[in-house]
Parts: C-alpha cells; structure tokens; sequence
C-alpha cells in the first residue's frame, strides 16, 4: 500500500509517495525528487557515491532506508551550492579539476565538506583517511586531495 513520507531535503520539505518506507534514500533522491548528485554504485555503502548529508553527516544513502530518515536534514550535492554561486568545496574541485569521469565526485565533495565541519585545517595524512572509504578509479587522488586542502583552507 503507497504511503506518503515527508522529507527535509535541501531546505524543503518535500512528501514522496512510496510503497516500502524501507525503500533506499537514494532510490527516493534519485526517482522520487529527479536529483542526480547521489549515484548507485555499489549498493551496499562501501564504493560512496550514493553520499549525501544526514544532519552534516556523510550517509550513504544507498543503505539508508527511508523510515530512518525521518524529519532530520538530508543536503545532496545539489544543496550545497548552485552553478551560479558553488559551495568552496565544489568551486575547489573545478579549479583543481579534479573529476575526470565524475562518478565519485559526489561521495568524495560530501565526504570531504562533513569532514571539513569536524577538521580544521588538516594535514594530507588526515584528509586521505576521510576519503579512504570513496572509490575512485581514475586515479584523480591527488587532485582530490589539492582540491580539499584549497577548501580547507578558504573555511
């Protein structure tokens, strides 16, 4: 039986009409409100880039059943900036270019913006452990890390 869930997505409540209130987060993300900054990569939690933010805390979505949500605040991508004015964390990873195919970008700008709300000025070693649960299979690491390390130290 379809029931409606009211989620605090980006700054606005928004109702989806689901079947199973355990349904991923992501599916309702992705399916359900058409944003497309989380990505189905693994569907277990373990690659990131279903990232998105709980209350400031990096969640992978993909594991996050909907009734666990509740009324707490879920930014995606998509909510941490606009093209027009980006979060310091995307505009670090323009200037760095640091996406070449952009499937982990996601996980690796939300990991990295939650860990920077915790951890002021970090060291390298400090930036990679953050980031050591995102899979990226380019092989960008280096921008990445430039890219939080600009970030940081704009924060």
């Amino acid at each position: 039986m379809a029931r409606s869930i009211t989620l605090n997505v980006n700054g606005l409540a928004t109702e989806v009409t689901v079947d199973d209130p355990n349904m991923p987060l992501l599916y309702a993300l992705r399916n359900n409100l058409g944003l497309h900054g989380p990505r189905f990569g693994c569907g277990l939690g373990q690659c990131g880039a279903c990232t998105v933010h709980i209350d400031d805390n990096a969640v992978r979505s993909c594991i996050t059943p909907l009734s666990a949500v509740g009324n707490r605040d879920v930014v995606t991508l998509e909510g941490l900036g606009s093209p027009e004015k980006p979060h310091p964390m995307q505009q670090a990873f323009i200037d760095e270019q640091a996406a070449q195919c952009g499937y982990c970008i996601n996980g690796m700008i939300m990991e990295a913006v939650a860990f920077l709300l915790k951890t002021r000025n970090p060291s390298d070693e400090q930036i990679r452990e953050a980031l050591a649960s995102n899979l990226c299979r380019c092989g960008t690491h280096l921008r990445i890390l430039r890219a939080v390390k600009r970030a940081a130290a704009q924060a």
